[in-house]
């Protein structure tokens, strides 16, 4: 991995520091770019809440040989990792490959890893369209996530999804305050719950709702049919100040649990991060700016080195702390 980051730190140069701690605070404002919103606070609060949370140690049992693998939206994983949603390589991360390159190196290093990466959306086209192409190439294994756009423009978006072969597609509605979006004339709001239940009545494709911090919103969308929701305050990239996603997990879990899966986004750096995260409720996670940095530094290899790192990680934690499979994690692991 060190040789991927060396080459990413390079061709990243004014966009990501690549820094031994990826924690927000060499590149607070840094948007475009991979920073977080204004005074970086809540991408700041995704790692610090992580941080706060500590594991039991426990040693006196017998899981040698963890299971790592999920079920996940009938599909199945061999960890509960998937790559967030995340483009924009020319503006974003320095522009050293192109967005084509990227998003095939995203899509394939997660199926090489056993897992399943998700593509991001925007202006201009060949973001989007990038992505689009990325799942049709490989059998529609993988997960399209469209902005909540107004009108004609969301259909086209899910009649797309359609034709990649993917089973699932996913909305960041956290993306709904992208201001420059409306000044460019393609507009992103909130959605009612009517409007949501719409958008799942109109396919047979599973559904995932991004950018749930609430507990009455994660109600909500159990309640309209939403197959998943991801827990996620957008990287700290659309609001200031709002909490971390492993701050307001664990009530949400509590809520809706068995009702919807549940994904939790934000600030996850190990394995250790992920086990955390499961603990608290989740029963995947995403991890979005690493595998940036891993496909940039080494394509489809580097992302595929990245991910089995992180697998690693996890199945050590597993064992440190008694937890047979990924599965099944008790929320008593955490201190």
């Amino acid at each position: 991995m060190k040789e991927y980051y060396d080459v990413a730190r390079e061709k990243m140069k004014g966009f990501c520091r690549v820094c031994p701690q990826c924690n927000g605070k060499a590149c607070v404002g840094q948007v475009p770019g991979m920073g977080g919103l204004g005074t970086g606070s809540s991408f700041a609060a995704n790692v610090e809440a992580l941080a706060r949370y500590k594991f039991n140690m426990r040693l006196i049992h017998d899981v040698t040989a963890p299971d790592t693998s999920i079920d996940f939206l009938g599909q199945k994983l061999s960890m509960p990792v998937l790559a967030a949603p995340i483009g924009g390589v020319s503006f974003n991360m320095g522009g050293g490959i192109s967005e084509e390159e990227y998003i095939d190196s995203v899509i394939g290093g997660c199926l090489a890893a056993g897992t399943l990466g998700c593509t991001g959306d925007g202006v201009p086209e060949w973001l989007h369209s990038a992505g689009f192409s990325a799942i049709e190439k490989n059998d529609g294994k993988g997960i399209p996530f469209i902005k909540p756009w107004e009108n004609e423009e969301l259909d086209q978006k899910i009649e797309k999804a359609v034709k990649s072969g993917t089973k699932i597609f996913g909305m960041d509605i956290d993306a709904a305050g992208l201001v420059t979006l409306r000044q460019m004339g393609r507009p992103v709001s909130p959605k009612t719950p009517e409007a949501l239940k719409k958008i799942i009545d109109s396919t047979s494709m599973k559904f995932i709702l991004k950018g749930v911090m609430t507990v009455d919103e994660a109600k909500m969308a159990a309640e309209i049919g939403v197959d998943a929701i991801v827990v996620s305050n957008h990287g700290g990239r659309v609001l200031d100040f709002a909490p971390g996603a492993a701050d307001v997990l664990a009530s949400i879990a509590d809520a809706v649990k068995g009702k919807v899966t549940i994904i939790a986004d934000g600030g996850v750096r190990s394995g250790g991060d992920v086990l955390k995260l499961l603990a608290l409720g989740a029963d995947a996670v995403m991890i979005g700016r690493p595998v940036s940095v891993a496909a940039v530094g080494g394509l489809q290899d580097g992302v595929q080195a990245y991910l089995e790192k992180i697998r690693g990680e996890l199945i050590q934690t597993m064992v440190l702390t008694g937890t047979a499979s990924a599965g099944n994690v008790s929320r008593e692991i955490l201190v």
